[in-house]
């Protein structure tokens, strides 16, 4: 028999397989295609993708790789999620696509075939031993795969041997940069599909806050509430999607200060807020991004009102900021507008001109949302950050106060209070719509639907 173990990734201390084993292994195996009309959820909006793409790059070779595996720990890898860019133009999501690339080769001089390069199913009888072996590929380990005839019914693409791609050369996405901002710029403007992807991403985003909420007393009874937070929100995001669109931010207390906080290893207290960043992902990926700051005793103080309805009157008026044609800038210094001007009245400040307020905001409002979300982030400054808004884009907005408990240009009472609203919008022919309106934003409004989903768990 020929030794393959080279070929294949098998561990350590795998046992040698016997010539015997091998033979037995390779034979009476039913037949167990897919099921017959398998497609990919986005297959009818793909090709148009494609085709812009193409537009953009006459007669070049363009590469969309779907990515590798990394490792976490010795010989265990972080689940596989294909590049962002890849899944928008193919509709393969799973985490079967590894190592999987998308060509478009040029056919012509304006147009391009699209050849996807993939590890097809192994044949069960054949010398490599690959599906019952291998553990990051074989289909004993990780799971079926579909033959290139079954690939090519799912996408529409012709699928060939990924052993048949070589190093081709042209444009590659991960890493020359005009490809990679082209494929960002292409995705700013959603079609109508997207955007009802990223309304399924709210709504199962929607029911885990509410999952939260009912959890409450279980997490203020553990030492790691926090902890106990983001395993509530993850449980419906896996179980409704892909899983989580982005590490999940359960920020009590003072931890709402630190923006990216994702330790989410405090406890909870009763007389303290929450700070709750956390999105799902559909099995389409993508994603929904809300916040919202939830007094833990169910109700807010003066003090925790004060701050909160200053964040609020700033996220209203960056959303009445926004429609076709504005700055995207202008919804961001129209919420700042706001917030320095409440904390000159607080006496904060002196006044509220210039950029002292951003001691207490330190970032941006908000930032395009899809399959990522950052979504679009490598897109040229004047088609985005410095660009206008248009109808079909959607976006977040997501003012914040972030009071630091040793900052002494506050008064005590105002230290260790952090406060974020956000919420997902999509660009109207008149305005915006909101994606994440079931959740409610007001004082008024968050302490009735807590009352009443407290109540329901009780």
């Amino acid at each position: 028999m020929t030794d393959t173990s080279s070929r294949l990734n098998i561990g350590s201390h795998d046992l040698p397989v016997s010539a015997e084993l091998s033979r037995f292994m390779a034979g009476n195996w039913a037949p167990s295609p897919l099921p017959a009309g398998s497609r990919v959820t986005a297959y009818d909006v793909t090709p148009g993708r494609r085709a812009r793409l193409s537009a953009r790059f006459p007669g070049e070779r363009l590469i969309i790789p779907a990515g590798e595996l990394r490792v976490r720990s010795n010989d265990s890898d972080f689940r596989f999620r294909p590049h962002s860019a890849y899944a928008w133009l193919t509709g393969l999501t799973g985490e079967d696509q590894v190592g999987h690339v998308l060509v478009l080769e040029p056919a012509g001089p304006h147009g391009h075939e699209a050849v996807l390069y993939l590890r097809p199913r192994s044949d069960r009888s054949d010398s490599t031993e690959e599906f019952y072996r291998d553990r990051r590929y074989g289909e004993f380990w990780v799971g079926r795969r579909p033959d290139l005839a079954e690939a090519e019914r799912l996408t529409g693409l012709r699928c060939a041997h990924l052993d048949t791609l070589g190093s081709p050369t042209g444009r590659n996405a991960a890493t020359d940069t005009a490809l990679a901002a082209a494929l960002s710029e292409l995705r700013l403007i959603k079609d109508a599909w997207e955007v009802d992807q990223l309304q399924l991403a709210v709504d199962h985003t929607t029911a885990g806050f509410e999952d939260v909420v009912r959890a409450l007393p279980a997490a203020l009874a553990h030492p790691r509430g926090e902890r106990w937070i983001e395993g509530v929100f993850n449980l419906r995001a896996r179980a409704e999607g892909n899983g989580l669109g982005y590490e999940t931010i359960a920020a009590s207390g003072a931890h709402a200060c630190v923006l990216h906080w994702i330790r989410n290893d405090g406890r909870l207290n009763r007389d303290e807020l929450l700070l709750l960043d956390a999105g799902a992902e559909t099995d389409s990926l993508y994603t929904a991004d809300i916040t919202r700051t939830l007094p833990l005793s169910g109700r807010f103080s003066p003090v925790q009102k004060q701050v909160y309805e200053l964040v609020l009157a700033a996220q209203e008026a960056g959303i009445a900021a926004l429609r076709p044609g504005a700055s995207f800038r202008d919804f961001h210094r129209a919420g700042m507008r706001v917030i320095a001007e409440g904390l000159a009245e607080w006496g904060v400040l002196k006044n509220a001109e210039g950029d002292l307020h951003r001691r207490y905001t330190l970032c941006s409002s908000g930032h395009m949302l899809g399959l990522d979300v950052h979504d679009c982030a490598q897109a040229r400054a004047e088609t985005y950050l410095d660009g206008v808004l248009e109808e079909g884009q959607v976006l977040t907005v997501e003012p914040g106060l972030y009071l630091q408990p040793d900052d002494e240009t506050l008064p005590a009472e105002l230290r260790g209070m952090g406060v974020r609203i956000e919420d997902d919008l999509v660009i109207t022919s008149d305005g915006a719509r909101l994606l994440s309106g079931a959740l409610p934003r007001t004082v008024a409004g968050i302490e009735e639907w807590m009352g009443t989903l407290l109540d329901s768990a009780s």
